[in-house]
């Protein structure tokens, strides 16, 4: 498939790729070139980190789980 850049610098994804993809009106994209060739990669919508940030729960504070875990000093 072929795209033509436009006056403004801006492409055209065909559809069958945009469909394959899931890409849809507001996803972000990172744009780059790797060795002479352009590179287009979904950008995640959510840190994976901050997703599970706080989900363990141990009903202890930061200092006795590592109390626990050094054994006493």
């Amino acid at each position: 498939m072929k795209a033509s850049v436009g006056e403004r610098g801006q492409i055209t994804i065909p559809k069958a790729i945009r469909d394959r993809l899931g890409l849809a009106a507001g996803v972000v994209l990172d744009v780059r070139e790797e060795h002479g060739v352009i590179v287009a990669e979904k950008v995640s919508p959510e840190d994976p980190i901050a997703k599970v940030r706080g989900c363990l729960k141990l009903g202890k504070s930061t200092d006795e789980v590592l109390t626990d875990l050094r054994g006493e000093a």
